[in-house]
């Protein structure tokens, strides 16, 4: 007995170390070769570009994964698309951080089932609370208090913003202190309620201001884009809606289907927001909004973020975002569009988060003023944070 107990304990010990090894050398592996660039830093951009970028009053984006990944977004990194000191180096005032609980295997953009997993093997690989391993809640709850470990050590140099009184106080501290930076969290995917309305309530509890009805696939609330029923809201979307909005938390209507943003449209009675998205007029694609939901959404008062991915915009630079920009401001008004990057999301993007200067400059060659491209570049995440957070 004492000899089998010997060989247990050694084989239980392996297993361990091989663990701790797959733990420390797999993830970085994994994000280097999911979240790429087309073009790599430094970014270099006119000296008119650069001083009207330096000028701008506040940069936003709408939507980051990087919170899926093992990165420590405190220290600089030479590979993926976001961290707080690139940030920094960027001006970035507001970043959302969203959160990817589950996408299915074999992942494509038209018609995807939810009977597969690729963030089961992730979160074990990075080695994750257990608790998360098999519970898409738990997922969910585990990144929401990633984002504010992060905080709690930044020193001093970023937020976790959940209201709009601590919205305020932090443009009031952010002009008397450099660097200074924030973000706020949000949700791609309701299946991490599980089914359980009550789940709104912790999602909100534990920080969470803004969500998607889908992602990839299909789910207890409705149809994706990239699902297959195609379908609108269940009836238990529509709860979902309504508790959503009776906590002044943001709705993203990102990956839905048409009919699914038409039964929200049809029930909303607060703004809406699109938080990474292409539009069809420029890249024709089941992911990208029509023109008439572009005018829809922009009717409630809402957002729409524009990515910087090629299947979004149909292009591989900054050129193709500024002309899906230029579409939709011609379509709905400037004071209607923002920047959705979709930073970390597993896509080889334009260029990482210090890359925004030349997106200015593709504006400014359009030939935008100098005040509507304040307003893209976050002026108008700024109002509409103001507008629509929960006051405290």
């Amino acid at each position: 007995m004492y000899k089998l107990l010997k060989i247990i304990l050694a084989i239980l010990s392996v297993v361990l170390i091989l663990f701790f090894l797959v733990v420390q050398i797999v993830p970085p592996i994994v994000d280097k070769d999911f979240n790429t660039v087309t073009l790599k830093g430094p970014y270099t951009v006119t000296e008119e570009t650069r001083a009207l970028y330096n000028s701008l009053d506040f940069v936003a984006d709408l939507h980051c994964d990087v919170l899926l990944w093992k990165r420590n977004i405190n220290q600089k990194h030479d590979y993926g698309h976001v961290d707080i000191p690139r940030m920094q180096e960027a001006r970035l005032a507001l970043q959302a951080f969203t959160i990817v609980s589950k996408t299915p295997k074999n992942m494509n953009f038209d018609m995807n089932t939810g009977e597969t997993d690729n963030i089961t093997s992730l979160y074990i690989a990075q080695g994750r609370p257990l608790k998360s391993w098999f519970s898409l809640k738990e997922r969910a709850l585990v990144q929401c208090e990633k984002l504010y470990d992060y905080a709690s050590n930044s020193e001093g140099d970023f937020r976790v913003i959940t209201s709009r009184n601590e919205f305020k106080e932090y443009l009031s501290d952010r002009k008397n202190q450099e660097g200074l930076t924030a973000g706020y969290l949000g949700v791609e995917g309701m299946q991490i309620l599980e089914g359980e309305l009550a789940n709104v309530k912790v999602m909100y509890d534990a920080g969470i201001r803004m969500m998607a009805p889908v992602h990839f696939f299909d789910n207890e609330l409705g149809g994706s884009a990239h699902g297959v029923s195609k379908e609108g809201l269940t009836g238990f979307g529509k709860k979902v809606i309504k508790e959503m909005e009776a906590r002044h938390m943001i709705v993203d209507l990102s990956h839905s289907a048409p009919a699914l943003i038409d039964d929200v449209l049809e029930m909303a009675t607060r703004p809406l927001l699109v938080s990474h998205t292409g539009v069809k007029g420029t890249c024709d694609n089941v992911r990208n909004l029509s023109d008439e939901h572009l005018i829809k959404i922009a009717n409630t008062g809402g957002i729409i973020g524009i990515a910087l991915f090629e299947p979004a915009v149909c292009g591989t630079d900054a050129l193709a975002t500024a002309r899906a920009i230029k579409y939709a401001t011609d379509l709905v008004g400037v004071e209607h569009i923002a920047l959705g990057s979709d930073f970390d999301g597993a896509f080889t993007m334009h260029f990482d988060v210090t890359g925004y200067p030349l997106l200015v400059e593709e504006l400014m060659k359009i030939e935008y003023s100098h005040e509507d491209i304040g307003l893209i570049m976050g002026g108008n995440v700024k109002r509409f944070m103001l507008a629509n957070l929960p006051q405290e």
